[in-house]
């Protein structure tokens, strides 16, 4: 199903600036039994988004009935929320534009082998490099180039791979996020002041550490620091955490935590 403006439909405008210049933000929501998990989250982050790129927020209230119009007949599935700035005249001047435009989509849940979260994934290193532009470090704006770049260069033998920014230090997956396990048994997860997306699910997994007593450290990691590491694993909304095998040639094991953080993610609210 696809809403465009509240109407469902599968056309869009040539002249929106979603499509010629990636105006826009965006959100993919995991839904079971047609909730959305973690709405709330993905709503104040699409809004600092929209904040961001000083785009007019569409009514809350009638988000929330587009999102429940949508997602009330799904048992379990991915909603793809998008705002973009909306059709404009030619040029980068986003001052002419008056309305935005509101997408709402849903598709097949994402399927992926029990393994991945059970044993473990492959992790590639990636040359694709991250700029550091921190007006549109956080959320998800609609340029996503440098994730594709990325992702072009591993093929089926891995199934995530670590990118880096200009300085070497290492900010994300090219889909999900990334958590280091110390020796000691600290947990650091890369800072994203500068580049890169801070999750939903990263979120959940630091407020869930918490509640544990764990404290998650957030601050510059260096690529020697994860092939150190006592453990790796990676987190998104759809994927929940995939505990990470291999890197650079050398293995990981997956620690008690691991197992008790996706049970966590199993009682997603």
């Amino acid at each position: 199903m696809i809403l465009i403006n509240g109407i469902e439909a599968d056309q869009l405008s040539v002249t929106d600036r979603g499509l010629l210049y990636g105006d826009g933000v965006w959100e993919t929501i995991g839904v079971v039994d047609g909730k959305p998990q973690l709405l709330e989250w993905h709503l104040e982050r699409l809004q600092q988004g929209l904040q961001a790129l000083m785009i007019k927020p569409p009514d809350r209230d009638m988000l929330r009935h587009e999102i429940s119009m949508t997602c009330a007949q799904q048992v379990r599935c991915i909603l793809k929320l998008i705002i973009t700035r909306g059709p404009g005249s030619r040029g980068y001047n986003p001052l002419t534009v008056e309305s935005h435009t509101r997408i709402l989509q849903t598709s097949p849940w994402a399927s992926y082998p029990a393994e991945y979260a059970g044993q473990g994934i492959r992790l590639h290193s990636c040359e694709t490099r991250l700029a550091h532009q921190p007006k549109l470090a956080g959320f998800k704006h609609l340029n996503r180039l440098e994730q594709v770049l990325a992702r072009a260069e591993f093929g089926d033998e891995y199934q995530e791979g670590l990118v880096r920014d200009y300085a070497g230090h290492i900010i994300e997956g090219t889909m999900s996020n990334l958590f280091v396990m110390n020796e000691d048994g600290s947990i650091t997860t890369p800072d994203l002041q500068m580049c890169g997306i801070a999750g939903v699910m990263r979120r959940f997994i630091m407020q869930t550490l918490e509640n544990f007593g764990i404290q998650c450290h957030i601050r510059a990691v260096e690529l020697m620091e994860v092939e150190q590491a006592k453990a790796l694993f990676m987190t998104n909304s759809l994927i929940g955490l995939w505990p990470v095998h291999e890197f650079s040639n050398k293995t990981y094991q997956i620690p008690p935590l691991v197992r008790e953080l996706q049970a966590a993610i199993q009682n997603l609210p």
